[in-house]
């Protein structure tokens, strides 16, 4: 019992610090593997674009997707862990399970948005549209996706899903369900809203380069920002009209990308 009540007391730290240890992990393998792109070894690197796709390669391409979607998603779904944890707590219930789950729930569904990546990725590579960066060589597709991604952000939709991600009171006001299956239920309805409010940022990796870290890092610094910060939804809006501005330049001046 002394445990048990140990764990509760300390309950909001334990769960800080298992999501500060999850994202510092991935966000150390993005950097590893984008400073030394060695050969996929190990599952330690992270594999660049080849024109001979086996089912290992595939895989690690799963596995480098992944990493780089926690690393860029978890920090800016803390907020609504921690207001969950402390919900679930004040409850009675085994908090730190329940957060840990509805977390799952979370990054299941980024996992679902990895493997649709690779599947895009491979599409792209078969049609030599890659770098070994990763990066778009078509300026065409580059613009066609800036523009795209700077339209989204002004629609009702990424509007309307941006508004549950910013609100974890509204979100667990709305949406609460009880015990394991409520809590991985929440996790996945919350990663469902946020991929709805992000999902055409994520596409701008293959435009600045998804072994290109700077650019990973500043997508993620900017979703941050978006999601977290009182004005956030404005700073979405404007730049969205920099990304429409930025893929009409490119499409304009149509030229290539290397």
């Amino acid at each position: 019992m002394s445990l048990l009540a140990n764990l509760h007391r300390h309950d909001r730290s334990i769960v800080v610090a298992l999501l500060l240890g999850v994202t510092l992990v991935c966000w150390l393998y993005l950097l590893v593997g984008v400073e030394m792109p060695m050969p996929e070894m190990a599952g330690m690197a992270m594999p660049m674009a080849t024109p001979g796709w086996t089912v290992g390669h595939f895989f690690l391409m799963l596995v480098m997707w992944s990493a780089m979607m926690a690393a860029m998603m978890l920090p800016s779904a803390v907020p609504m862990l921690l207001f969950y944890d402390a919900v679930a707590q004040k409850r009675g219930g085994p908090a730190i399970g329940l957060t840990l789950l509805f977390a799952l729930g979370y990054l299941v569904v980024w996992f679902c948005f990895s493997l649709g990546a690779v599947i895009l990725q491979y599409a792209l590579d078969q049609a030599t549209l890659l770098s070994p960066s990763i990066r778009t060589t078509s300026a065409v597709l580059a613009g066609i996706i800036l523009i795209a991604a700077g339209l989204y952000q002004w629609t009702p939709l990424k509007q309307a899903c941006l508004r549950r991600c910013r609100s974890p009171l509204d979100f667990v006001m709305t949406e609460w369900r009880s015990g394991s299956r409520g809590a991985l239920s929440m996790g996945l309805r919350h990663g469902v809203f946020c991929l709805g409010c992000c999902w055409m940022l994520m596409l701008l990796l293959f435009v600045g380069g998804v072994m290109n870290f700077a650019w990973i890092a500043g997508i993620a610094l900017f979703i941050l920002v978006e999601k977290l910060v009182p004005a956030g939804h404005w700073v979405g809006k404007a730049a969205g009209l920099v990304l429409i501005g930025w893929g009409g330049w490119v499409l304009a001046s149509l030229t290539p990308m290397t």
